[in-house]
């Protein structure tokens, strides 16, 4: 008799606040293997601190997560996820070149043991699954928003992970990086992986979306197919702002 695969994700009732104040009031969220689901809202609808409640950058109050069957507290196989971070620069300040991005998504796979040739290998194919390959040695700090966005996409591939998350990955790169961001995804999820996506509004990405989840005041307000024209324009509340992610360093990475 076979068992079902558990999903990737398994939220239940969350609640979790920012800074002291509330911000989910009892969120659900459920991503099967191989199932692409985007989160939609307006600005403060909690998408974010969802994203972040499942990386563990953000401790949950109440409710339950369990990823890949796993309760959240005995779970210790972070190599299986990849996060990419709301808007951020790949660069952060330190000097760093594109493959040594890129190989800093290596480390949850052996930590501080010397890479190998596999691990290298790796590398080469994430870049090479972002067009950035021939990039590789120039520092992250001279490429554009769009270019520094496929290193971090690259980062998170580097692990072949069972779970891809990204927080508004299409926020400010140009078409070329979009397309490209579609391409991986696609490869992605032909292997088998699940997809968790916060998305300011489902653009070129909604052919690949199986679900979408839109909170609104912390709660879900949908939860099933996507709605046409459903994005965070066309959502009440939304202002146009988007305010630059935290630091806040996710469990995974850490």
């Amino acid at each position: 008799m076979t068992h079902p695969t558990p999903p990737a994700v398994h939220l239940r009732a969350a609640v979790a606040s920012r800074g002291g104040r509330p911000v989910l009031r009892g969120v659900d969220l459920t991503v099967a293997a191989g199932e692409v689901v985007a989160l939609l809202g307006a600005n403060g609808s909690g998408k974010s601190t969802t994203v972040k409640a499942v990386t563990g950058a953000v401790a949950l109050e109440h409710g339950d997560l369990e990823l890949f069957g796993t309760p959240f507290a005995k779970f210790r196989a972070w190599h299986r996820i990849g996060y990419v971070p709301q808007r951020t620069t790949a660069a952060s300040g330190v000097p760093a070149t594109v493959r040594e991005v890129v190989s800093t998504g290596r480390l949850p796979q052996h930590r501080l043991l010397p890479f190998r040739r596999r691990d290298r290998e790796a590398v080469d194919r994430a870049l090479t699954a972002v067009g950035m390959l021939d990039r590789a040695s120039d520092g992250v700090a001279d490429l554009s928003g769009g270019q520094q966005q496929r290193v971090l996409i690259a980062r998170a591939l580097v692990g072949s992970p069972d779970l891809l998350i990204m927080d508004e990955p299409m926020a400010g790169v140009d078409a070329a990086s979009q397309q490209v961001l579609a391409d991986t995804l696609r490869s992605e999820v032909a292997r088998g992986a699940a997809v968790l996506l916060v998305l300011h509004e489902l653009g070129p990405l909604e052919p690949l979306i199986d679900r979408t989840v839109v909170l609104r005041d912390g709660c879900v307000a949908h939860d099933g197919p996507p709605v046409p024209n459903t994005g965070l324009h066309a959502l009440p509340g939304h202002d146009h702002v988007h305010p630059h992610a935290d630091h806040t360093t996710p469990r995974l990475l850490a």
